[in-house]
């Protein structure tokens, strides 16, 4: 099977409650390639520009995903042959998504940025969403205080903050929300090293992650600068948290299926 056959394969499958059907779409379009109708311009012109669907306020750029398919279609402009991975690292950072087969009976399927964001970025290493985020329930107080005590000695640390996320996929966990002063590489060392020390004190069972609050794409970052204060800030008194129970609503940072 060839990888353009898998994403034509998948796409009747899928359905709103098929989600593991969704990832392996996901998988098939991250090593297939699409043919991204161009409105303007041709093949490596610099100012070419391709197509344009706006969905429920949401920006995606049309694709084909086969010759046949661009034959069905009746494009008579130019278009582009371009791999799923390379077509999502440049689409989701302006925060534009991916809409197949737009032509096809029913309109197609739309991938959304913060799905393209995760197979330019590796699907098995960022959760599967819509992503169900709160604040956390689960008791971890001696996690959190050595967490706070060895943050006081990490002095590039700015906060901390948390939240309990549960992906579309796989299980809930905690995460840890990141402040720090400078991203390079020595601080994320120490930031690493901090954890390593910590990470004896989670409860049993318990899976803990860590996101960067500076990374400006990450559902989670910005569900917590959106939501939460910080349980940890060096330049501050310690607070105690708002109260529980703040959740997102549908899916943090996808749109609201219709």
């Amino acid at each position: 099977m060839s990888a353009g056959e898998g994403l034509e394969e998948l796409l009747p499958r899928i359905t709103p409650d098929r989600l593991d059907t969704y990832e392996e779409l996901l998988a098939a379009l991250a090593a297939s390639e699409v043919w991204m109708l161009l409105w303007h311009g041709r093949p490596g012109d610099p100012e070419a520009q391709y197509g344009s669907v706006e969905v429920a306020g949401h920006g995606y750029a049309p694709c084909v995903t086969s010759e046949r398919e661009l034959s069905a279609s009746g494009w008579t402009r130019s278009h582009e042959v371009v791999t799923g991975r390379d077509i999502a690292a440049a689409l989701y950072p302006d925060h534009w998504g991916l809409w197949l087969n737009p032509h096809a009976p029913g309109g197609g399927l739309g991938i959304p940025w913060l799905d393209l964001r995760r197979i330019a970025g590796g699907l098995e290493r960022l959760p599967a969403g819509p992503l169900r985020i709160s604040e956390p329930s689960i008791r971890a107080d001696e996690f959190y205080a050595r967490l706070i005590a060895h943050a006081r000695r990490t002095p590039m640390l700015r906060s901390l903050r948390r939240a309990w996320v549960r992906p579309a996929v796989g299980q809930a966990y905690l995460v840890i929300g990141l402040d720090v002063d400078d991203p390079g590489e020595r601080t994320a060392e120490a930031v690493r090293e901090m954890m390593r020390q910590v990470i004896a004190a989670v409860p049993d069972g318990l899976p803990v992650g860590t996101v960067a609050m500076a990374d400006a794409f990450d559902p989670v970052a910005m569900w917590l600068r959106a939501n939460t204060r910080s349980f940890y800030d060096r330049d501050a008194t310690v607070r105690t948290d708002p109260d529980s129970g703040r959740q997102n609503r549908h899916g943090y940072g996808y749109p609201r299926p219709y």
